[in-house]
């Protein structure tokens, strides 16, 4: 049995892993060099690192047994390639999907990054970016002074950061998922009145940022999820040893 696990989450990891002990061939596909060091090695795991064209996809699909995609949440592009290229190919696919949080009344639900910049332009006070590097441009006519983001420790950031314009010293350049400790202490640090994420869920530390900005009482705004069906996990890796038994 040859399996594919599109990965580049904590779900993705651990699930790739799981299926390796038990005797499958598994080959994980990360986007980047940072995925790939996440990843790391382990006994029955090949892992392919770059991102891919759908067609590209295909090719890798071709001759496999099961497609899971563990990609994040908000990856909807890439899922929208993966799914088609494992029916095209058809290969079973399934989506690991990690559960929503629940928002509660005091965040500020938006639909994207230029609904949070909206929101954040009749505002004054500083505001923590922790929405990834990518995301930095819709918020730069908000004010650079007012921006401080905190991005993953690679060059990648750090050039995104300098094109957004955003200062050095506004740079927080961090691997999470951070504590409420740690969240709490940088949101005083800096003084920061809004904190503007994603829903990352529980792998993503999404609890502990809420609990931070209600005790410095700091505004969270919270773009959602995609529109988009999964599974959590548990209930995949329940599908995959069950699959497995019945192949065997």
């Amino acid at each position: 049995m040859k399996i594919v696990v599109f990965s580049g989450t904590t779900e993705g990891r651990l699930l790739s892993c799981t299926l390796a002990d038990s005797g499958v061939q598994v080959t994980v596909c990360v986007a980047t060099e940072y995925g790939e060091t996440e990843q790391g090695k382990h006994p029955g795991i090949t892992v392919r690192t770059g991102r891919l064209t759908e067609e590209e996809m295909e090719i890798l699909l071709s001759g496999q047994d099961l497609c899971i995609d563990a990609t994040h949440p908000y990856a909807v592009e890439v899922t929208q390639n993966i799914r088609a290229a494992a029916q095209r190919t058809g290969v079973l696919y399934k989506r690991l999907r990690r559960p929503a949080s629940t928002l509660p009344e005091d965040c500020i639900a938006v639909e994207n990054v230029h609904q949070a910049a909206d929101v954040l332009r009749q505002t004054k006070g500083n505001i923590l970016l922790t929405t990834g590097a990518k995301e930095l441009a819709a918020f730069t006519e908000l004010g650079t002074q007012r921006l401080f983001a905190r991005v993953l420790p690679l060059e990648s950031s750090l050039a995104a950061c300098k094109a957004a314009g955003i200062m050095p010293s506004h740079i927080i350049a961090m691997q999470g998922p951070f504590g409420e400790e740690l969240n709490t202490a940088l949101l005083r640090q800096f003084s920061i009145h809004f904190l503007v994420t994603k829903d990352g869920g529980a792998p993503g530390g999404f609890e502990e940022k809420l609990a931070a900005a209600r005790a410095c009482h700091a505004q969270m705004i919270v773009i959602c999820r995609p529109e988009d069906e999964g599974e959590p996990y548990e209930a995949v890796v329940h599908f995959c040893k069950e699959w497995m038994a019945q192949c065997r």
